[in-house]
């Protein structure tokens, strides 16, 4: 069976360029991989024929052989003077080619998969490594997070070596290429139908080996030290908030870029209020004569000031008053939080014989002051009546 037009494989016209031919052949692998044919016995032979086609048109010199001769370029006859011919034979290579084309096409079948898209896999150098980011848990006291403040942390960490300026090596050299994966970061080995990608194991994907390394770092480029860092902790804060320090974590290894310093901010609980959001809540015992009569107390504030609440006769309870914008700034601006104010009626303990006479007197005398205790016990005794029929 004749040959079919490299070009007609590859689905371009005679005069794409470089970048249309890898393009178009990436979209063909994908498309004819066996992998993702398993229905389709003639995938492979297609997928061979997509990869004899490229390796001809992706070559500037084989490609010019191709344009002038077609398939007889590379047939006896036509080799010698910088002719394909004499070195290269499409379709003879069996697994060698394939796998040469697996290889080229790997990062786009796999490379979503490996998270590895558009970094070392695709051919480059890897880059010397970023530094790792760190935690930092920083306390604070309501008081605070409710004004904001400037704290002083001290974070132990590493920072850029000063004797080898982050490089790794003594001073008047310079790190070489790795001759394991020639400056890849990455080696690739043949593994029967796949061909694996893996991290130098010598240069640990740098791409470099320091042959003189740094006495002070030993290597690394950076070395281990406490830092102290001002930090501004804005007002509304609460616990969960993360201020990320862009720059200020771990320092890369080789001159890499460093990592980021994340705060986590915890409130610590209060005496007094309770918080929910922005807004706050404290609970005020009053005695039973001031709930019952009502008047005015005065009840403290986040902001270390004093309000006065006029609490209604016959409070119970549990009763709630709101003071508009007492509570907690907001974190991301808008109007501040509510101060709510919840009454606990206080039992007295202790008392003379003079109060408890005063007591009983005060109770035979109110037995229609007490809506709710009479409700209750009206509810009770249908209970029990119904239960007696």
């Amino acid at each position: 069976m004749a040959k079919r037009d490299y070009y007609d494989v590859l689905g371009i016209n005679k005069g794409a360029s470089a970048d249309e031919i890898k393009k178009a052949y990436r979209k063909k692998a994908k498309e004819l991989h066996p992998d993702r044919n398993a229905d389709n016995p003639a995938a492979e032979d297609q997928f061979k024929e997509a990869n004899e086609a490229y390796e001809v048109l992706k070559d500037a010199d084989k490609k010019a052989a191709y344009d002038r001769y077609g398939h007889a370029a590379f047939e006896g006859g036509m080799g010698g003077g910088g002719h394909p011919g004499g070195g290269f034979r499409p379709g003879a290579g069996g697994n060698g080619d394939f796998a040469s084309a697996f290889s080229d096409v790997f990062d786009d079948l796999f490379g979503d998969f490996m998270g590895q898209r558009g970094g070392a896999a695709g051919g480059g150098r890897q880059r010397a490594a970023r530094g790792a980011d760190l935690r930092y848990n920083l306390r604070v006291s309501l008081e605070e997070a409710y004004s904001g403040l400037s704290k002083t942390i001290n974070v132990p960490s590493s920072i850029q070596c000063d004797a080898c300026e982050g490089s790794g090596a003594e001073n008047g050299s310079e790190p070489t290429t790795c001759p394991t994966c020639s400056g890849m970061g990455k080696v690739r080995a043949q593994q029967g139908f796949f061909t694996v990608e893996r991290t130098c194991p010598t240069c640990s994907g740098l791409g470099q080996i320091i042959q003189n390394p740094c006495k002070k770092c030993h290597g690394q480029g950076r070395v281990h030290k406490d830092r102290a860092l001002s930090v501004n902790i804005p007002a509304g804060v609460e616990t969960g908030t993360r201020i990320r320090l862009a720059g200020e974590g771990e320092a890369g290894m080789r001159g890499g870029p460093a990592g980021d310093l994340y705060i986590f901010i915890e409130v610590e609980p209060h005496k007094i209020f309770e918080r929910e959001n922005s807004d706050l809540f404290c609970r005020v015992p009053v005695s039973m004569a001031a709930a019952a009569l009502g008047g005015d107390i005065e009840v403290p504030t986040i902001d270390g000031g004093r309000s006065r609440v006029k609490i209604p006769a016959g409070s119970q309870s549990g009763r709630q008053m709101r003071l508009r914008g007492k509570g907690m700034p907001a974190l991301r601006g808008g109007p501040a939080g509510d101060m709510f104010i919840e009454l606990a009626v206080e039992t007295p303990v202790n008392l003379t014989s003079k109060q408890k006479e005063l007591l009983r007197e005060f109770a035979d005398l109110s037995e229609e002051n007490n809506p709710q205790s009479s409700s209750f016990f009206s509810s009770v005794k249908n209970f029990w009546d119904s239960m007696k029929g």
